[in-house]
């Protein structure tokens, strides 16, 4: 977990029809933010199993190799990668959805970034018994600009708004492979059988950056026309280079220590 009220001040607001929420971590805890997220990064990565496994065989020198050489190594990667961690971390904590895999394990290369809807959600809806879905687009800068938040509206509006069929076929086989033969089935059922209405999708537009997202992400929520349900998150760590740095350096340095 995030534990961001450990580390962060919270501030929501209705902007309209929709949900507006700002999470600003507090300086003074900014150390124990950066710990905090750097014990969930490597499970982001790597499966736990997987590294538990290493390490029972070949010990922790080798376990450290393991999850060193799954990090990314350049500034634009790991500010990327840590906003949809972020992200996922939100919605995992803070939101009725799941997030049923982490989808950073299936990189290509550490040092690239990946296509496709950043994070997708999932819940079971009691009254019907099909699943309803969140779709997430997450951007990370150092100084956010609304020309990103624009980006993020534009990846949150492909396909009509909602998850693109690669990103569920993809979620479905994942879950398949790990035997969550319920969950993929009925994801498959929703592409292949009932089909997803719009009214059974929600948005979030997710920002983490070191400057005050809020005036972008109220106007973007403010300005939008569609029919889908949004909420607008933006984690503002001011020191924003260095909180990512220094999750980086302490993933690194807990996997090296004894």
């Amino acid at each position: 977990m995030a534990d961001f009220p450990d580390w962060c001040d919270q501030a929501v607001e209705n902007v309209g029809p929709h949900a507006l929420h700002v999470i600003t971590a507090r300086a003074e805890d900014a150390a124990q933010g950066s710990a905090a997220v750097a014990g969930i990064v490597p499970g982001h990565y790597a499966a736990e199993e997987q590294a538990a496994r290493i390490l029972r065989r070949l010990g922790r020198p080798a376990t450290a190799a393991f999850i060193e050489g799954k990090l990314p190594t350049t500034k634009a990667i790991r500010s990327g990668d840590l906003g949809e961690i972020l992200a996922t971390e939100f919605i995992a904590d803070l939101t009725p959805y799941s997030v049923p895999i982490k989808r950073l394990r299936w990189k290509d290369h550490r040092n690239m970034a990946m296509r496709g809807d950043d994070v997708i959600g999932l819940i079971r809806d009691n009254a019907t018994g099909r699943l309803r879905f969140l779709k997430a687009e997450a951007k990370s800068r150092a100084a956010l600009p609304a020309v990103v938040v624009a980006e993020a509206r534009s990846g949150l509006d492909k396909d009509s708004g909602l998850p693109s069929p690669h990103a569920l076929q993809f979620i479905s086989a994942r879950l398949m492979e790990e035997g969550e033969d319920e969950l993929a089935d009925a994801i498959d059922d929703a592409l292949l059988k009932h089909g997803i209405l719009p009214q059974s999708v929600k948005h979030l537009l997710f920002t983490f950056s070191g400057n005050d997202p809020a005036n972008h992400l109220r106007t973007s929520l403010q300005t939008y026309t569609g029919g889908i349900a949004q909420q607008c998150v933006g984690v503002r760590v001011a020191a924003h280079g260095v909180f990512v740095a220094e999750v980086y350096d302490q993933v690194i340095a807990n996997a090296n220590d004894d």
